[in-house]
């Protein structure tokens, strides 16, 4: 199996409750234009969950394009 080969054990569960405390969230900030402004905030791997991601070959994204929305709001 995948996981005994990288050294994570033969649970899929272990791995899955250990990604699934990374979170990634939306702020949504007002522009003086009608819009508003998208930024994507991803919360930073514990050593235990970074090593994990290591090991699946994954790379979590240091900052994802933010996302300007030009909507009118009337």
């Amino acid at each position: 199996m995948w996981q005994r080969q990288a050294g994570l054990g033969n649970s899929p569960r272990t791995v899955l409750e250990e990604i699934k405390r990374i979170h990634s969230h939306d702020v949504i900030l007002p522009t003086t234009t009608h819009g508003e402004l998208r930024l994507r905030c991803i919360t930073q791997p514990d050593p235990l969950q970074a090593m994990l991601l290591e090991r699946l070959g994954l790379e979590l994204p240091k900052r994802p394009p933010s996302l300007i929305s030009l909507s009118s709001k009337m």
